[in-house]
């Protein structure tokens, strides 16, 4: 099933995706929070609310013209992997590490689908990364390849916007990867129950006004989503609403010759296939 977050009057809203609307969860099965962090942090079985709601007579809300907010509107920990495709480690003139680049997002980069990303002020290097976003459901620690996908809820697209020089003003990458309205997420969560284990098998894409620049198979990853589980909780106590981001693939704008930015409005777009399109307008920041 597919799930979405959005604002109504100011809040944020839970809905559950039918065949003609969208149906807040939470007026339909009261149990559930109408936050999908606080709903998953509280064990609440969403998915079969969620079942229950499609099944009833609760009312549709047009999926036109609805305003979407980040499927996890704020997530304890954003978890990313840099070079975690082959080729990207290579056009950016690395081999494949011998373990993952992980860093982290904090949640006020986040942006939902529709929404501008920012361009900020202080750089013109603002490039786009195609890339497939995890939701834990449930909490993790020491988890095994045998069980590592049991803790996964669901599956989203993701658009790790990077201001390229801040990234590279330090060894560590978290300055250039956390500007505010840089970290596109959406615009539905899938459930894992509905795509292959571990999202394996899937295309994905980057379009930029419409040109492809990014196209792979997140079977080309240099670590699936369950070693990547393993992994960190290896290290971490991974908790629901959680969300890890799996690394983007060759065809970002810095690695073209010349580079290409993006820039004032323009439209970026990533397509994961039987995940979704999540689509940003590319907005100057204000002065």
């Amino acid at each position: 099933m597919k799930l979405i977050s959005y604002r109504q009057n100011g809040a944020i809203r839970l809905g559950v995706l039918a065949a003609d609307g969208v149906i807040d969860l939470n007026l339909a099965q009261p149990q559930v929070p109408a936050d999908l962090g606080a709903a998953l942090w509280q064990g609440v079985d969403v998915q079969a609310a969620a079942k229950a709601a499609l099944a009833s007579g609760a009312p549709r809300i047009p999926l036109v013209g609805i305003d979407y907010a980040p499927p996890v509107p704020r997530p304890g920990k954003i978890i990313c992997l840099g070079l975690n495709y082959y080729d990207h480690a290579k056009e950016g003139g690395r081999e494949k590490p011998d373990y993952p680049w992980f860093f982290f997002r904090g949640a006020t980069s986040l942006i939902a689908h529709g929404e501008a990303g920012i361009r900020p002020r202080v750089s013109e290097r603002f490039d786009y990364e195609a890339e497939l976003a995890v939701v834990i459901g449930k909490k993790a620690r020491h988890l095994t390849p045998a069980n590592a996908l049991d803790c996964v809820f669901g599956y989203s697209c993701f658009n790790d916007m990077s201001v390229r020089d801040y990234q590279k003003k330090t060894p560590q990458w978290t300055i250039g990867k956390n500007f505010d309205g840089t970290g596109g997420f959406g615009p539905v969560l899938v459930t894992a129950d509905e795509l292959p284990p571990g999202a394996v098998g899937l295309k994905i894409q980057s379009r930029l006004n419409g040109q492809v620049m990014q196209s792979a198979n997140t079977t080309d990853m240099i670590w699936g989503v369950a070693e990547t589980i393993v992994l960190l909780t290896e290290c971490l106590t991974l908790e629901p609403g959680d969300v890890i981001i799996m690394g983007t693939p060759a065809g970002v704008g810095q690695a073209r010759t010349p580079p290409v930015w993006m820039k004032h409005g323009d439209t970026i777009e990533i397509d994961i296939e039987r995940v979704g399109l999540l689509s940003n307008p590319i907005r100057d920041e204000a002065a």
